[in-house]
């Protein structure tokens, strides 16, 4: 990782991944100039999906959300760079990646301050032809070993003591070769001892469970043992 910094200003980069200009690659007009654009998503704002030197990406703005991200909606407090979200979000993936965890690599970080505030971006790798689990589960059920390998990912994760803080259906993505990935780590962080994890999986399956009255999805008990299963191994 390599850092630029200036007086109210820091970007965090992987050379590696990024041949792009890293003070340019956070403003989604400079992507269209280039007609690198390939998609967008509406979410709490708009993601981005462009197209780089090395692989295509997701730019996201950091926005708050609820009642609070009406007033206030994308500005936080600062309480020091390392402590951006952008940063903690950059170096946490960047853990993950490193420790065989399957997330989009982190690409690019960057945190402008006003003031008493700042404004975050990040530039991540897009997981290439991946659909998030609830809507796999909505049209098929999962055969027993996809879900013993998303047990196994999700132990992967709290080897690292990494707690997914949205632990959730939605939170998954199955590639077109049905690998397992874990995406949205915004807010999420290290954490020491073993209780924390049993409220991860809970968390987890009344996710599951909630999407399975909601939407119907091809959930049963026999899915949660298989995916207890593959996390248990080993």
């Amino acid at each position: 990782m390599q850092e630029i910094a200036s007086r109210n200003q820091r970007i965090w980069f992987a050379p590696e991944l990024l041949a792009e200009d890293p003070q340019q690659c956070f403003d989604p007009a400079f992507w269209q100039q280039h007609n690198l654009v390939i998609g967008s998503a509406q979410g709490r704002g708009t993601t981005w999906f462009v197209k780089g030197t090395h692989l295509e990406m997701a730019l996201r703005h950091y926005r708050r959300g609820g009642l609070f991200g009406k007033l206030v909606e994308d500005a936080y407090w600062f309480a020091g760079w390392e402590k951006t979200r952008s940063a903690e979000e950059f170096r946490l993936l960047d853990k993950l990646a490193r420790g065989g965890v399957r997330v989009p690599r982190p690409v690019a970080a960057r945190a402008i301050k006003h003031g008493l505030t700042y404004r975050a971006d990040l530039l991540v790798e897009k997981v290439p032809e991946a659909k998030d689990l609830v809507a796999v589960l909505e049209k098929d059920a999962l055969p027993e070993q996809s879900w013993r390998a998303i047990g196994a990912m999700v132990r992967k994760m709290h080897e690292l003591q990494v707690c997914h803080t949205d632990l959730n259906s939605h939170n998954i993505l199955l590639d077109s070769k049905g690998q397992v990935w874990l995406i949205d780590f915004d807010k999420c962080f290290e954490k020491g001892g073993q209780g924390w994890k049993e409220d991860n999986l809970s968390r987890l399956h009344r996710s599951f469970v909630k999407e399975q009255g909601k939407r119907g999805i091809h959930f049963e008990p026999q899915c949660w043992q298989w995916l207890l299963d593959g996390y248990q191994a080993n």
